[in-house]
Protein backbone atom coordinates (compact mmCIF):
# COMPACT_ATOMS: atom_id res chain seq x y z
CA UNK A 1 0.00 0.00 0.00
CA UNK A 2 1.50 3.39 -0.98
CA UNK A 3 2.50 5.57 1.95
CA UNK A 4 -0.09 8.33 1.38
CA UNK A 5 -2.93 5.75 1.17
CA UNK A 6 -1.63 4.07 4.31
CA UNK A 7 -1.63 7.43 6.09
CA UNK A 8 -5.21 8.15 4.96
CA UNK A 9 -6.27 4.71 6.23
CA UNK A 10 -4.69 5.38 9.64
CA UNK A 11 -6.53 8.71 9.82
CA UNK A 12 -9.84 6.98 8.98
CA UNK A 13 -9.28 4.42 11.74
CA UNK A 14 -8.41 7.16 14.23
CA UNK A 15 -11.56 9.11 13.30
CA UNK A 16 -13.69 6.00 13.86
CA UNK A 17 -12.08 5.32 17.24
CA UNK A 18 -12.66 8.95 18.29
CA UNK A 19 -16.36 8.68 17.39
CA UNK A 20 -16.72 5.47 19.40
CA UNK A 21 -15.34 7.32 22.44
CA UNK A 22 -17.74 10.20 21.73
CA UNK A 23 -20.61 7.69 21.70
CA UNK A 24 -19.27 6.20 24.95
CA UNK A 25 -19.29 9.64 26.57
CA UNK A 26 -22.90 10.20 25.53
CA UNK A 27 -23.96 6.79 26.89
CA UNK A 28 -22.16 7.51 30.17
CA UNK A 29 -24.08 10.79 30.47
CA UNK A 30 -27.34 8.91 29.79
CA UNK A 31 -26.63 6.49 32.67
CA UNK A 32 -25.78 9.31 35.09
CA UNK A 33 -28.91 11.27 34.18
CA UNK A 34 -31.18 8.23 34.30
CA UNK A 35 -29.95 7.34 37.79
CA UNK A 36 -30.34 10.95 38.92
CA UNK A 37 -33.94 10.96 37.60
CA UNK A 38 -34.64 7.70 39.45
CA UNK A 39 -33.11 8.82 42.73
CA UNK A 40 -34.49 12.38 42.78
CA UNK A 41 -37.82 12.01 41.00
CA UNK A 42 -36.81 14.52 38.33
CA UNK A 43 -39.38 13.59 35.65
CA UNK A 44 -38.07 16.31 33.31
CA UNK A 45 -34.61 14.74 33.38
CA UNK A 46 -36.17 11.31 32.73
CA UNK A 47 -37.87 12.77 29.65
CA UNK A 48 -34.53 14.21 28.47
CA UNK A 49 -32.84 10.79 28.77
CA UNK A 50 -35.58 9.13 26.73
CA UNK A 51 -35.49 11.90 24.12
CA UNK A 52 -31.68 11.64 23.79
CA UNK A 53 -31.79 7.90 23.11
CA UNK A 54 -32.15 8.66 19.37
CA UNK A 55 -28.75 10.39 19.43
CA UNK A 56 -27.11 7.17 20.65
CA UNK A 57 -28.99 5.18 17.99
CA UNK A 58 -27.94 7.60 15.24
CA UNK A 59 -24.26 7.31 16.22
CA UNK A 60 -24.47 3.52 16.07
CA UNK A 61 -25.99 3.58 12.58
CA UNK A 62 -23.45 6.13 11.29
CA UNK A 63 -20.45 4.27 12.72
CA UNK A 64 -21.70 0.92 11.47
CA UNK A 65 -22.00 2.34 7.96
CA UNK A 66 -18.58 3.99 8.18
CA UNK A 67 -16.90 0.72 9.24
CA UNK A 68 -18.62 -1.22 6.44
CA UNK A 69 -17.40 1.33 3.88
CA UNK A 70 -13.82 1.23 5.20
CA UNK A 71 -13.81 -2.60 5.07
CA UNK A 72 -15.17 -2.58 1.50
CA UNK A 73 -12.78 0.15 0.32
CA UNK A 74 -9.57 -0.76 2.17
CA UNK A 75 -9.96 -4.53 2.61
CA UNK A 76 -8.00 -4.46 5.88
CA UNK A 77 -6.31 -7.53 7.35
CA UNK A 78 -5.02 -8.70 10.73
CA UNK A 79 -5.08 -6.08 13.50
CA UNK A 80 -6.78 -3.36 11.43
CA UNK A 81 -9.62 -5.72 10.55
CA UNK A 82 -9.91 -6.82 14.20
CA UNK A 83 -10.12 -3.16 15.23
CA UNK A 84 -13.00 -2.48 12.83
CA UNK A 85 -14.85 -5.63 13.90
CA UNK A 86 -14.33 -4.58 17.52
CA UNK A 87 -15.84 -1.17 16.76
CA UNK A 88 -18.90 -2.77 15.12
CA UNK A 89 -19.46 -5.01 18.15
CA UNK A 90 -18.69 -2.28 20.69
CA UNK A 91 -21.17 0.23 19.27
CA UNK A 92 -23.90 -2.44 19.40
CA UNK A 93 -23.28 -2.88 23.13
CA UNK A 94 -23.09 0.89 23.68
CA UNK A 95 -26.45 1.29 21.91
CA UNK A 96 -27.93 -1.39 24.18
CA UNK A 97 -26.57 0.32 27.28
CA UNK A 98 -28.28 3.47 26.00
CA UNK A 99 -31.53 1.50 25.68
CA UNK A 100 -31.18 0.28 29.28
CA UNK A 101 -30.57 3.87 30.50
CA UNK A 102 -33.75 4.90 28.69
CA UNK A 103 -35.58 2.05 30.43
CA UNK A 104 -34.38 3.29 33.85
CA UNK A 105 -35.66 6.77 32.95
CA UNK A 106 -39.01 5.28 31.94
CA UNK A 107 -39.28 3.43 35.28
CA UNK A 108 -38.45 6.70 37.09
CA UNK A 109 -41.39 8.36 35.33
CA UNK A 110 -43.74 5.53 36.27
CA UNK A 111 -42.63 5.63 39.89
CA UNK A 112 -43.00 9.38 40.35
CA UNK A 113 -45.92 10.25 38.11
CA UNK A 114 -48.40 8.28 40.20
CA UNK A 115 -49.24 8.77 43.86
CA UNK A 116 -47.18 6.46 46.03
CA UNK A 117 -47.80 5.33 49.58
CA UNK A 118 -44.11 5.04 50.38
CA UNK A 119 -41.06 6.89 49.10
CA UNK A 120 -38.53 4.44 47.57
CA UNK A 121 -34.87 4.25 48.58
CA UNK A 122 -32.22 3.68 45.95
CA UNK A 123 -28.98 3.34 47.95
CA UNK A 124 -28.17 -0.16 46.65
CA UNK A 125 -29.12 0.66 43.06
CA UNK A 126 -26.95 3.80 43.19
CA UNK A 127 -24.03 1.62 44.30
CA UNK A 128 -24.68 -0.80 41.41
CA UNK A 129 -24.70 2.14 38.99
CA UNK A 130 -21.37 3.42 40.35
CA UNK A 131 -19.78 0.01 39.66
CA UNK A 132 -21.29 -0.15 36.16
CA UNK A 133 -20.01 3.34 35.31
CA UNK A 134 -16.53 2.28 36.49
CA UNK A 135 -16.75 -0.81 34.23
CA UNK A 136 -17.83 1.27 31.24
CA UNK A 137 -15.05 3.83 31.76
CA UNK A 138 -12.43 1.08 32.11
CA UNK A 139 -13.68 -0.66 28.95
CA UNK A 140 -13.59 2.59 26.96
CA UNK A 141 -10.15 3.41 28.37
CA UNK A 142 -8.87 -0.01 27.26
CA UNK A 143 -10.32 0.59 23.81
CA UNK A 144 -8.76 4.07 23.59
CA UNK A 145 -5.30 2.89 24.67
CA UNK A 146 -5.42 -0.49 22.84
CA UNK A 147 -4.78 -2.09 26.22
CA UNK A 148 -6.47 -5.36 27.31
CA UNK A 149 -5.27 -5.54 30.93
CA UNK A 150 -8.51 -4.03 32.32
CA UNK A 151 -10.59 -6.99 31.11
CA UNK A 152 -9.96 -9.17 34.18
CA UNK A 153 -10.91 -6.41 36.60
CA UNK A 154 -14.05 -5.62 34.58
CA UNK A 155 -15.08 -9.31 34.63
CA UNK A 156 -14.70 -9.35 38.44
CA UNK A 157 -16.69 -6.11 38.75
CA UNK A 158 -19.43 -7.72 36.65
CA UNK A 159 -19.65 -10.52 39.21
CA UNK A 160 -20.02 -7.84 41.93
CA UNK A 161 -22.87 -6.19 39.98
CA UNK A 162 -24.63 -9.57 39.65
CA UNK A 163 -24.33 -10.14 43.39
CA UNK A 164 -25.59 -6.62 44.15
CA UNK A 165 -28.58 -7.24 41.85
CA UNK A 166 -29.45 -10.48 43.68
CA UNK A 167 -29.26 -8.59 46.99
CA UNK A 168 -31.54 -5.80 45.68
CA UNK A 169 -33.99 -8.44 44.49
CA UNK A 170 -34.06 -10.15 47.91
CA UNK A 171 -34.66 -6.85 49.69
CA UNK A 172 -37.41 -5.75 47.31
CA UNK A 173 -39.23 -9.09 47.65
CA UNK A 174 -39.10 -8.66 51.44
CA UNK A 175 -40.56 -5.13 51.16
CA UNK A 176 -43.35 -6.41 48.90
CA UNK A 177 -44.28 -9.10 51.42
CA UNK A 178 -44.34 -6.53 54.22
CA UNK A 179 -46.42 -3.98 52.28
CA UNK A 180 -48.44 -5.47 49.38
CA UNK A 181 -49.86 -2.00 48.55
CA UNK A 182 -46.49 -0.97 47.13
CA UNK A 183 -45.96 -4.05 44.92
CA UNK A 184 -46.37 -2.18 41.61
CA UNK A 185 -43.73 0.39 42.58
CA UNK A 186 -41.26 -2.28 43.71
CA UNK A 187 -41.75 -4.17 40.43
CA UNK A 188 -40.78 -0.98 38.57
CA UNK A 189 -37.69 -0.66 40.78
CA UNK A 190 -36.80 -4.30 39.98
CA UNK A 191 -37.02 -3.46 36.25
CA UNK A 192 -34.68 -0.50 36.80
CA UNK A 193 -32.21 -2.65 38.77
CA UNK A 194 -32.28 -5.33 36.06
CA UNK A 195 -31.57 -2.66 33.41
CA UNK A 196 -28.47 -1.58 35.36
CA UNK A 197 -27.33 -5.19 35.76
CA UNK A 198 -27.63 -5.61 31.97
CA UNK A 199 -25.50 -2.49 31.45
CA UNK A 200 -22.74 -4.28 33.36
CA UNK A 201 -23.02 -7.29 31.03
CA UNK A 202 -22.63 -5.03 27.99
CA UNK A 203 -19.60 -3.23 29.50
CA UNK A 204 -18.01 -6.64 30.12
CA UNK A 205 -18.68 -7.60 26.49
CA UNK A 206 -16.89 -4.43 25.39
CA UNK A 207 -13.81 -5.31 27.44
CA UNK A 208 -13.75 -8.78 25.86
CA UNK A 209 -13.78 -7.23 22.37
CA UNK A 210 -10.71 -5.21 23.37
CA UNK A 211 -8.94 -8.48 24.26
CA UNK A 212 -9.85 -9.78 20.79
CA UNK A 213 -8.62 -6.55 19.17
CA UNK A 214 -5.28 -6.49 21.01
CA UNK A 215 -4.52 -10.20 21.47
CA UNK A 216 -6.43 -11.75 18.58
CA UNK A 217 -8.14 -14.13 21.03
CA UNK A 218 -11.91 -14.49 21.53
CA UNK A 219 -12.54 -14.71 25.29
CA UNK A 220 -16.34 -14.49 25.22
CA UNK A 221 -18.12 -17.11 27.35
CA UNK A 222 -14.92 -17.97 29.22
CA UNK A 223 -14.07 -17.76 32.93
CA UNK A 224 -12.39 -14.82 34.66
CA UNK A 225 -9.32 -17.03 35.11
CA UNK A 226 -9.12 -17.72 31.37
CA UNK A 227 -9.45 -13.99 30.59
CA UNK A 228 -6.69 -13.26 33.12
CA UNK A 229 -4.42 -15.87 31.55
CA UNK A 230 -4.98 -14.44 28.06
CA UNK A 231 -4.35 -10.77 28.94
CA UNK A 232 -1.19 -11.58 30.89
CA UNK A 233 0.47 -13.26 27.89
Amino acid sequence: MPEHISKQFDQELEAVRARVLQMGGLVEEQIINAMEALASGNVELANTVMANDHRVNALEVALDEECSMIIARRQPTARDLRMLLTVIKTITDLERIGDEASKVARMAKLIYETDRIVSPRFTEIKHMTTIVLDMLRKALDGFARLEASNATQIARLDESVDEEYRMVLRHLVTYMMEDPRSISMFIEIIFAAKAIERMGDHAKNMSEYVVYMVKGKDVRHTSVEEIEKEVSR
